[in-house]
Parts: structure tokens; C-alpha cells; sequence
């Protein structure tokens, strides 16, 4: 439901009542296709760590993560944001999600992640990932196009400014200041390549904290597109034809990568990435194949390519990086839908050599 003047005016009547000390959690869980799914809880009095908030639990077999006759999942917490909705005291609460017998629901990417973050700590690793998505409107088609029918070709969009060049900026806007409200470390947004088509970047974070911001950082992009009726694609290949796809571009250094001479351990790097390819093709998101074509700035599904500045390569060096000798790579294999503590969490494992 979209909004009107008026309603908006009777819903702040009441989103402004005292809460009587009262705290809204909403608890946050991925569920089986890659979604996020969320329910609200009641807590007695503000909280100031994780470890305060309570264990929960959700009817597994509505979201394709239980089956029937065992049906419930337990939801823990392991990081809180203030909530940018409700404002306050209130928060938003990212959960793991754990099966009855105590071991890590089969969709719980996390906690394998966070194991291998936690075994090389001691290399600090540092990701930043780029973000690209889709506006549709109700009817799925791309917000702004011409109804069953193409914009002009791409070359205005990219970065573009003005009417018939970029579409609803208003939601990009909102949806930023509510993920810096919310403590999420955006650190840049820009319009992309294929009209209706935006981008965030989010980082750099260290370890786990990566994949846990960037799905908030999802969570609050649809909660935000919600409010407008707009809603949100992270396919990679959203529209067929000669239109640019949407990644997941993956920045990464190591604490040996950003100091001197750190380029020697990125060319390291790539030997290691070129020997798994394919395993980490395996977890970089569904439809890649549609995106990784070898054109509109990607490199081959089918084999591993590197070079300095080259955005149709699998992985790309920035220039400035090889000059000062020191620095980052990015990563620009994952599809848009990829799940970020997957991605981190192999590239940590291949460049680790395992646990």
C-alpha cells in the first residue's frame, strides 16, 4: 500500500505514542531462496548488547527451511542496528537460524563463515561489497521503462543525472540515510549502467561483520521500496538483452596485501582464486551464467582471467593498487543474489588454504 498525505499524517499520530518504556525487536533471518524474512518482538526495557536479546523461534516449514512435522527453527541473534522505522529505543535484530536438535539450520551460512573468519582473524581480513539491484514496478517490469517496451540504449544512465536518465532516486536517497541511521557503513551509492539500476557499496568491514551488514543493509532497501510500492531485484540478468547485469563486486585485502610490497601476496592470490574457479563459481549466485558472458564488463563463467584495471576480467586489480604496490583486489565474479557470507567466507578458505 502506498502511502497518501493524509494517511501518512494518521500514521505518524501513532507511531509518535510513548511506548511506555517498551522496545520494538525486529528479529531479521534469511530464509531458504535467499530472502529475508522478519517478525517483531516486545522487550521490557532498552538492551545495549546482543547477548541481552532473548533466543526465538519461527514456523520453519512456511519459509522452506523445516519440514511440517518438525517445523520449528530457533532464530539467535548476533548483531543489533538502531531501527530506522520505528526510531527510539527500538532495533533490528539479524538472527542465525538453528535447527531443535542444536546444530546450524541447512540455510545458516553464517556460522560456517564465521568459524573461518574467526581461524584467520590474525590476517585481518577487509572486504567491501558492491551492491546492484533493480527498481521494478508492481507489474516486474523495470521502474520507468516504457510499459512492454526498451529505453534508449545504455551510455546516459551510468552515474546519469536528470529526468529519462536515472529513476527513482527518492527511494535510493531514503534508503541510504536509513542504513547510516542505522549504523551500516555505507560508503558510497551511484546509479548503474542499465537504466532503473542502482548500486551501494558497504565496508570495508573486517570478517564476519561484512556478510552481517550488507544483508541488513538488504533488509532495509526492501523495507524502504515497501513504503513507495516499488519492489527490488537482486537477479543478476533481471532483463535478457544488451543490458548490463548486476553483481556483487567483492573488494578484498589482507593486512600482508595492504602493507609494502603487499602486491606480491595479491598476485599470490590469484594463483590460489585460479585453482578454485569453478568451486567458487559453484557459490556466487543463481543465474550468473545469464550475467558471466565474457561482455558488458564480465569476464567468463568458464574460466578465471586477472589484470590490472580490466573489468572483463574475473578479478580486477585497480591501477592505483599496482602502482603504490600495495592494496586490494576486487572480485567481480558474484551475481548481485550471492550470499555475502558465502562469498567471504570461500575466498577466506582459498586464500587460507581451509580452517
Amino acid at each position: 500500500m502506498i502511502l497518501t498525505r493524509h494517511s501518512q499524517q494518521q500514521l505518524m499520530k501513532y507511531m509518535s505514542l510513548d511506548q511506555k518504556g517498551k522496545v520494538m525487536a525486529e528479529y531479521v533471518w534469511i530464509d531458504s531462496v535467499g530472502g529475508v524474512r522478519s517478525k517483531t518482538k516486545t522487550l521490557p526495557k532498552p538492551v545495549k548488547s546482543v547477548d541481552e536479546l532473548p533466543e526465538w523461534n519461527f514456523d520453519g516449514s512456511s519459509t522452506g527451511q523445516a519440514p511440517g512435522d518438525n517445523s520449528d527453527v530457533y532464530i539467535r541473534p548476533v548483531a543489533m542496528f538502531p531501527d530506522p522505522f520505528r526510531k527510539g529505543d527500538n532495533i533490528l535484530v539479524l538472527c542465525e537460524t538453528w535447527d531443535s536438535d542444536g546444530t546450524p539450520n541447512k540455510f545458516n551460512y553464517r556460522h560456517e563463515a564465521a568459524k573461518l573468519m574467526e581461524a584467520h582473524a590474525d590476517k585481518h581480513f577487509w572486504f567491501g561489497l558492491e551492491q546492484e539491484y533493480t527498481l521494478l514496478g508492481p507489474d516486474g517490469w523495470p521502474y520507468g521503462w516504457p510499459k512492454g517496451g526498451y529505453p534508449g540504449p545504455q551510455g546516459p544512465y551510468y552515474c546519469g543525472v536528470g529526468t529519462g536518465k536515472v529513476y527513482c532516486r527518492d527511494i535510493v536517497e531514503a534508503h541510504y540515510k536509513a542504513c547510516l541511521y542505522a549504523g551500516i557503513k555505507v560508503s558510497g551509492i551511484n546509479a548503474e549502467v542499465m537504466p532503473s539500476q542502482w548500486e551501494y557499496q558497504v565496508g570495508p568491514c573486517e570478517g564476519i561483520e561484512m556478510g552481517d551488514q550488507l544483508w541488513m543493509s538488504r533488509y532495509i532497501l526492501h523495507r524502504v521500496a515497501e513504503e513507495f510500492g516499488v519492489k527490488i531485484s537482486f537477479a543478476p540478468k533481471p532483463i535478457p538483452g544488451d543490458w548490463n547485469g548486476a553483481g556483487l563486486h567483492t573488494n578484498v585485502s589482507t593486512q600482508e596485501m595492504r602493507e609494502e610490497g603487499g602486491l606480491k601476496a595479491i598476485e599470490a592470490a590469484m594463483k590460489k582464486l585460479e585453482a578454485r574457479h569453478h568451486e567458487h563459481i559453484a557459490v556466487y549466485g543463481e543465474g550468473n551464467e545469464e550475467r558471466l558472458t565474457g561482455r558488458h564488463e564480465t569476464g567468463s563463467i568458464e574460466k578465471f582471467t586477472y589484470g590490472v584495471a580490466d573489468r572483463g576480467g574475473s578479478v580486477r586489480i585497480p591501477r592505483q593498487v599496482a602502482k603504490d604496490g600495495k592494496g586490494y583486489f576486487e572480485d567481480r565474479r558474484p551475481a548481485s543474489n550471492a550470499d555475502p557470507y558465502q562469498v567471504t567466507g570461500i575466498i577466506v578458505e582459498t586464500l587460507c588454504g581451509g580452517a
